[in-house]
């Protein structure tokens, strides 16, 4: 199951299901993760083993619920995993009407995290540059390759996203009848010494 399953005295624990009287650190002002969310993201890490010692993890934030939660479950995670890694954000903003990521810098403040902070004029480009795609499909792919850009540049070796069951499924029922064919994202995808992208909420359901 890799070094992400959480030993205790021979136990093997998911999340933060930790035996009574292991404490854990402060934490921040934020409200602490559910444990069956915790459960199922540290199941997922450690199954595919997604986390290793010394990882430095940059995790693609847009501000939505799902990379917020998964943010917040990192966070924790980092102050009792059994492998010490580092958690930086990136925000690709498409230069689109009524997105404003800026106000959430004072929260990755509280949190300690580096935040990453891009700029693209993607609805501009697709106008000019897409050809077959949907939108969605080419604004994806814009957005990860400045992810993958920003990874490389600052030195991290893994890109996380927070795409969950939900979107695997949704992604295989468009594989079998848009593109006949059986496929999904994958957990992760390795490319050189990196991982990209890692997918920690894999198991979890919205």
């Amino acid at each position: 199951m890799g070094d992400f399953a959480v030993k205790y005295n021979g136990r093997i624990g998911f999340g933060d299901d930790r035996p009574a009287g292991v404490e854990l650190p402060a934490m921040s002002d934020y409200a602490k993760p559910p444990k069956s969310l915790l459960r199922k993201v540290g199941r997922a890490i450690a199954d595919y083993e997604m986390i290793r010692e010394g990882d430095r993890i940059l995790l693609g934030v847009s501000g939505g619920k799902d990379s917020l939660s998964l943010l917040q479950i990192l966070s924790h995670l980092q102050t009792y995993a059994p492998v010490k890694f580092e958690l930086g954000v990136i925000t690709v903003d498409p230069e689109v009407e009524g997105f404003d990521p800026v106000p959430l810098k004072a929260y990755y403040d509280r949190l300690g995290v580096p935040w990453f902070y891009r700029e693209q004029p993607i609805m501009e480009d697709a106008k000019k540059s897409m050809d077959g795609d949907s939108f969605c499909s080419y604004c994806a792919r814009m957005k990860r390759g400045i992810m993958y850009s920003t990874c490389r540049q600052q030195d991290y070796n893994v890109l996380a996203l927070a795409q969950h069951l939900d979107d695997l499924a949704e992604s295989l029922l468009m594989s079998i009848f848009h593109g006949g064919q059986l496929r999904t994202m994958k957990a992760h995808y390795r490319n050189e010494r990196r991982r990209y992208p890692d997918h920690p909420s894999a198991g979890v359901l919205s």
